[in-house]
């Protein structure tokens, strides 16, 4: 509990003091690289703060060029724990929920982040082509593919969004085994457990080799290396 009070409290402090500072700066500078970087190194502050470790394996996996990091989502931690171990930068795909805060909300949209409504399939199809704006530009993305998070730590079957918006943006899809979390913050409870992470690269797949018609195709193998690369407590349950 004690490293839990630790980390909201360096949360709330980097919002308050910290976040407006950045806003400014990326606001009379035009550029987020910098605020970018420094929430990178704010999450790996708070991964020390939280006593969690993260091993990182199979970096010699990402290719060069426009990445989609497709990773399992079992935790809140997930972010934290793999966003800073990406060799490179990258943007998000997040719930408009994480947006209502004013202030978080103004960095979001500068550091590229987008806003995904789940419901609303034509604001959903919005997302997807600013994406691939995005990745058209050179800028990778970490998705989450399941679209919520396990309850149990399994994966659960990937939704066909994600590789839609890899193929329109010919871009390598990187699947991602993230595999611990669900034990450090177990969906539901704002509690943070010390411990280790593993974030395993598998092999990258390349979406310019499919088209949309076979998007399923492209989706059930990177769900099959995601699986592969997990351990077997994380692996599907039995008909996913």
């Amino acid at each position: 509990m004690i490293r839990t009070i630790m980390v909201l409290t360096f949360v709330a402090l980097a919002l308050i003091f910290v976040q407006p500072l950045l806003i400014l700066w990326t606001l009379l500078t035009g550029d987020a690289d910098f605020m970018y970087w420094t929430f990178i190194g704010a999450l790996r502050i708070v991964l020390r703060l939280a006593g969690i470790r993260v091993r990182v394996e199979g970096l010699e996996n990402i290719p060069s060029g426009v990445c989609v990091f497709a990773s399992n989502h079992a935790s809140n931690l997930d972010p934290v724990a793999l966003v800073p171990n990406i060799p490179r930068r990258v943007a998000l795909l997040a719930k408009k929920e994480v947006f209502r805060i004013p202030i978080l909300s103004k960095a979001l949209r500068q550091a590229k982040l987008i806003p995904v409504d789940r419901a609303d399939k034509e604001a959903a199809a919005e997302s997807v082509e600013i994406a691939v704006k995005y990745m058209k530009e050179g800028l990778s993305f970490c998705v989450y593919p399941e679209g919520t998070r396990s309850r149990d730590g399994r994966l659960l079957p990937f939704k066909k969004g994600t590789f839609l918006m890899a193929i329109r943006g010919d871009a390598w899809v990187v699947p991602v085994s993230l595999a611990g979390t669900q034990r450090l913050m177990r969906k539901g409870d704002w509690t943070i457990h010390p411990g280790e992470v593993v974030v395993r690269y598998g092999t990258p797949v390349n979406a310019t080799e499919y088209t949309e018609d076979h998007r399923d195709q492209l989706r059930q193998r990177v769900q099959g290396l995601v699986a592969a690369g997990l351990p077997d407590e994380q692996k599907p349950s039995v008909g996913n």
